[in-house]
């Protein structure tokens, strides 16, 4: 597993260590510790750096590679290369950013890397849509194996170390401005641990190809707010703009939200957002009573 210290990445780890018969190694920076101890290996390493990449892999073989941190199409391109003998399968994660936002759902054919133009470059010489656009069309034109490319929304949990929804919160307890452009924009969510559940069950099915992935459901911001307003007790101070220290991570100009068809027709079922989403906005802003 290309990443697999923190969050969902972590999570998944935990899944595949489930099963006594799977053998895990994670590579990795070593920036982050972990809690697997020795029921994994470890390859520490940059990823961005092919040559140890590809020293790292040498005389190894893999079932299933999960890739979590390929933001860029040298990085994928470089991945063909050394998986092609090495790899039966690979998973990348992807985004719901290689879609633009806009008012109706999105279904995987409205990005289609097959047909997109390649290009080189490292993750510094592109934007993070151009970058995970250009990494699914390098797997799908060049690779040799199967490949799956998990489109997700933004993922939050506990442990979200982006930490995008304690600002929300925060915010609105302290009753400083938050910048939304748009209150009427839906967006799409999933939870960590059902971000790592279906990396899990994506691994063991056939399923190939761009595929979306989200909770079912989805919000408006302004309904978003109004449940933190509610865990909160206070009233969001909501401007159009403000300085961008105050717009929300989740200020979308336009609807950004996913339909999940096929992998619910492929047999995966997604939690219901609207079951999990408040109570992780009560979890999360109880944190913020004992400071």
């Amino acid at each position: 597993m290309l990443g697999g210290t923190r969050f969902f990445g972590k999570r998944l780890v935990e899944r595949l260590l489930e099963d006594a018969d799977n053998d895990v190694t994670i590579v990795t920076r070593g920036n982050a510790a972990d809690p697997f101890g020795e029921r994994i290996h470890r390859i520490h390493m940059d990823r961005t750096n092919p040559e140890m990449l590809a020293s790292a892999a040498l005389n190894q073989s893999w079932d299933i590679v999960y890739d979590n941190i390929c933001y860029s199409p040298d990085e994928a391109a470089a991945a063909c290369r050394i998986f092609e003998d090495r790899a039966k399968r690979y998973i990348l994660t992807s985004s719901l950013s290689v879609y633009d936002p806009r008012p109706e759902i999105l279904t995987e054919d409205l990005f289609d890397p097959k047909a997109y133009p390649v290009r080189g470059g490292g993750r510094d010489d592109f934007s993070y849509q151009e970058g995970k656009r250009l990494a699914e069309a390098v797997f799908f034109q060049q690779a040799a194996f199967p490949v799956a490319a998990v489109r997700f929304p933004i993922v939050l949990g506990e442990d979200d170390y982006t930490k995008r929804l304690h600002f929300h919160i925060e915010h609105i307890r302290r009753e400083e401005p938050v910048g939304i452009p748009n209150r009427q924009a839906r967006i799409s969510f999933i939870r960590s641990d059902e971000a790592a559940d279906f990396l899990l069950w994506l691994g063991r099915s056939e399923l190939t190809g761009p595929v979306n992935a989200c909770s079912e459901g989805s919000f408006t911001i302004n309904e978003m707010i109004s449940i933190i307003e509610g865990a909160a007790g206070k009233k969001a101070v909501i401007r159009e703009k403000t300085a961008d220290e105050h717009m929300s991570p989740f200020g979308i100009p336009q609807s950004w939200r996913m339909d999940t068809a096929k992998a619910q027709t492929a047999g995966f079922s997604f939690l219901t957002l609207a079951d999990w989403f408040p109570e992780l906005v009560n979890v999360l802003n109880r944190t913020y009573d004992h400071n």
